[in-house]
């Protein structure tokens, strides 16, 4: 009896011993997988980076070096575009509605549009050779009249049928006076030729050049009418 007793008891803690082995095993193979799931995760996920890619839109030539004979005396100044944050950033946004935007995550502009279309104009303006001089507005920059706005919408609209939008509103003050001597509001949805981010640029582009050149032949229907001595 004493000696089956004793074998029970041997076989019990031979196979406690076993039990304790093979989740011990166990554990450590679960350790193992997760390790290795965790090194490949990170592996695939610096293999799969997506790089970013920047748009910028279509800017003129310099300036000519001389002034057109009928160029205005006067110097330009034009202040930045006042415009909600999400224009303010460097990223495409897009929506099919008022109520909801997004922006893509690796589809980028070169600045953010307010700056873009403050840079195409400038440019735009210099290259005309239609005044003294074009500047941005600097505190310590002195000129005749300034150039302001507000950048609306800038944004692309989803649907049936793609479209970039571009919305905003420019008034030209004169310094000397200070008062507001002209103003020109400017909507327009431009159709997008394809379904990829850059046929989308290429319909921003387009409205930018619409919206600048009404800009320009405004100014100058305002100075042909107000002559400047």
């Amino acid at each position: 009896m004493i000696q089956a007793r004793g074998a029970i008891k041997t076989s019990w803690a031979e196979r406690e011993l076993a039990e304790r082995a093979r989740v011990a095993g166990v554990a450590a193979g679960k350790i193992l997988v997760s390790a290795l799931v965790v090194v490949i995760t990170f592996l695939t996920g610096c293999g799969a980076a997506r790089p970013s890619k920047y748009y910028q839109l279509t800017v003129p030539a310099n300036a000519p070096s001389v002034e057109n004979a009928d160029a205005v005396p006067v110097t330009l100044l034009l202040a930045g575009l006042m415009t909600s944050h999400l224009y303010r950033e460097d990223r495409i946004v897009y929506g099919n509605g008022p109520e909801q935007l997004g922006t893509y995550e690796f589809e980028r502009w070169a600045e953010p549009p307010a700056e873009l279309i403050q840079g195409v104009l400038l440019r735009q303006l210099r290259a005309s050779g239609r005044y003294r001089a074009v500047y941005y507005r600097r505190s310590n920059m002195k000129g005749d009249f300034a150039l302001r706005g507000r950048l609306y919408d800038f944004k692309e609209l989803t649907g049936s049928q793609i479209s970039a939008r571009v919305t905003l509103d420019l008034e030209m003050r004169d310094l000397n006076t200070g008062g507001t001597v002209w103003t020109h509001y400017y909507t327009h949805d431009e159709p997008v030729n394809g379904k990829d981010v850059p046929a989308v640029v290429a319909a921003f582009d387009r409205n930018v050049q619409r919206a600048v050149t009404e800009v320009v032949a405004g100014l100058d229907r305002y100075f042909a009418s107000h002559p400047v001595k």
